[in-house]
């Protein structure tokens, strides 16, 4: 099977996560600066969580392009990837109206941490369908912020209860490692294809 379909209908779930966490950004109804205050919290959760889907758009799209062939495994796989992807508007909204507090900045990172181990399980389903010698496993190799990621993801739900903003800089510092462009991928199927 193509990849053409899947790649179309992922793009599609993603540009609506980010509709939908956008119109968590109420217009307030006060003409000064003053007004915009209380959506700085909204306002902050929203650009984090716009950055994340950003950052596996980016990811998804690369890891399709080293993929050779779409099997049943890998659709449900994406599936379960854009189920935990889908959950960033509600878990965003909740973080940025409650200004941070620990129980939704927590959950914020359990959706996180759902959302990395989905990937790595697309990963991985998207290598064992195409054998030994797959474009993927190579480019990946040890994939280090892969592993790191979830390690971090699980500190940031413990500090939530210790202090929500530091979990918060937790995950924008986990955003922050996966902004900087990476050319495993680009430079395997140069180099092997």
């Amino acid at each position: 099977m193509g990849k053409t379909r899947l790649e179309a209908f992922s793009d599609g779930v993603l540009a609506i996560v980010i509709t939908i966490m956008v119109l968590e950004l109420k217009v307030p109804h006060d003409a000064s600066l003053e007004g915009l205050t209380p959506l700085l919290p909204v306002f902050l959760s929203y650009v984090l969580s716009f950055v994340y889907v950003g950052i596996y758009w980016n990811n998804h799209h690369h890891m399709l392009h080293a993929s050779s062939k779409v099997t049943g495994g890998v659709l449900w796989a994406n599936l379960h990837l854009l189920f935990w992807l889908s959950l960033f508007p509600f878990a965003t909204g909740w973080m940025g109206e409650n200004h941070f507090a620990a129980l939704p900045t927590a959950l914020y990172g359990g959706v996180l941490l759902a959302a990395a181990v989905a990937y790595y399980i697309l990963q991985q389903t998207i290598i064992a369908s195409q054998g030994p010698s797959s474009p993927l496993r190579l480019a990946v190799g040890r994939d280090w912020k892969g592993k790191l990621s979830p390690l971090l993801y699980l500190l940031g739900i413990g500090l939530s209860f210790l202090g929500p903003w530091v979990a918060t800089v937790v995950y924008a510092s986990v955003a922050c490692m996966w902004l900087v462009p990476d050319r495993r991928i680009e430079r395997t199927l140069r180099d092997h294809v």
